[in-house]
């Protein structure tokens, strides 16, 4: 570890602060990494619903009011390993393999609150084109949308 590397990860504050923001290249390669491990725990899901439905977990037509209890369980899973990541260690596994970290505006550690409405928020900036997300290329402090409205940065460690 070189001397401007440990300075970088010991002041993780003054990081955030100066902008040391993360392209969307390592934004994306984490969030791929974290979707094999979100496939795994969806379908581990989806094997223990099938105890509580009569066997049919993806037919809307033969699951009536439960297919939304469904995906609403569907997207806990996908929040709650966002958010336990996030406010434990600021890394998912995707981040820790590309070496980033989400943390607050002034460089603590993230909040439950700050953790719930980034991931809120990123409903809003993936899903059209991610354009949400490239905008952190128009952004002085390479901050993408939902990092601007949760109040929270990603950094390179």
């Amino acid at each position: 570890m070189t001397a401007v590397d440990s300075s970088t990860s010991t002041s993780s504050g003054s990081a955030a602060a100066a902008g040391a923001g993360v392209g969307f290249g390592r934004r994306f390669a984490a969030l791929l990494y974290d979707s094999f491990l979100l496939l795994a725990l969806l379908m581990i899901y989806t094997l223990i619903s099938i105890a509580f439905t009569p066997g049919h977990v993806a037919v809307t037509q033969e699951l009536g009011s439960w297919w939304y209890v469904y995906r609403a369980g569907e997207l806990a899973v996908i929040g709650g390993y966002y958010l336990l990541n996030w406010v434990h260690s600021g890394q998912t596994l995707g981040m820790r393999a590309w070496r980033i970290k989400v943390v607050q505006d002034d460089g603590r550690p993230m909040t439950t609150r700050a953790g719930l409405l980034r991931f809120a928020f990123g409903f809003i900036a993936w899903p059209p084109a991610a354009l949400g997300v490239l905008w952190l290329y128009f952004d002085p402090y390479r901050a993408a949308i939902h990092d601007r409205l949760s109040r929270t940065r990603v950094i390179k460690i």
